[in-house]
């Protein structure tokens, strides 16, 4: 059985995992995609969205690490969707397009069930409405011996946490002050469940930790 975890997550200085009032003009919140300016000039980004060329170092290093060797992913319903409530038949199929990134099944949790949607490129959404818990089972399974990324957003990672249900947590600092936001570690005690800082890398645009337990 593989292993859970998170990787290529942004977190600002000032400890915020997205920005404000996320919105279909501002799928990360306001001031969000700052927090990925080590990501986007990537070789590992401009492949996802079908460009070429991109930066090599140790950015993109851990830019490719948080795409690879994952057999299922695990979203928050705003990883998906900007809308809230019932799903509507807008014909929303996610902020990727036809061929999404994940390459896989992609479990996203709701409280609003919904069929599954396939999409070009091996990307399955399926809607999972029982928790945390339940995502997970069913993306272990999808995955097998692979690894399952928790791909956030903040509420989701912090749920997994605080169950303790994740491996590793690798955290993109960016040198960002956001101000306001969604917290990512506010009120989490992460030595109590365990976790302990295992690598700090400088990188060119972001520090990277990585936490283990």
């Amino acid at each position: 059985m593989g292993r859970v975890k998170v990787a290529g997550f942004s977190v600002s200085l000032d400890g915020f995992g997205a920005g404000p009032e996320q919105s279909l003009q501002d799928p990360l919140g306001k001031r969000g995609p700052e927090l990925f300016g080590w990501f986007f000039g990537t070789r590992t980004f401009n492949a996802m969205v079908g460009r070429e060329g991109g930066s090599d170092g140790v950015d993109e290093g851990f830019a490719h690490r948080s795409m690879d060797g994952f057999g299922a992913f695990i979203l928050g319903r705003n990883m998906f969707a900007h809308s809230r409530g019932a799903w509507t038949d807008d014909g929303w199929k996610g902020w990727w397009g036809p061929n999404p990134p994940y390459h896989a099944p992609t479990f996203i949790l709701t409280h609003h069930k919904r069929d599954p949607i396939e999409m070009e490129g091996g990307t399955v959404f399926h809607f999972v409405t029982d928790g945390i818990e339940a995502a997970l089972e069913q993306a272990r399974e999808a995955a097998g011996e692979q690894d399952v990324k928790i791909g956030g957003g903040v509420s989701t990672v912090r749920q997994y946490l605080q169950a303790g249900l994740i491996d590793e947590l690798h955290v993109a600092l960016s040198p960002v002050l956001l101000g306001r936001g969604e917290a990512m570690f506010a009120g989490l005690d992460l030595p109590a469940l365990g976790y302990r800082v295992v690598e700090t890398t400088a990188g060119e645009l972001a520090t990277h930790i990585a936490l283990s337990r």
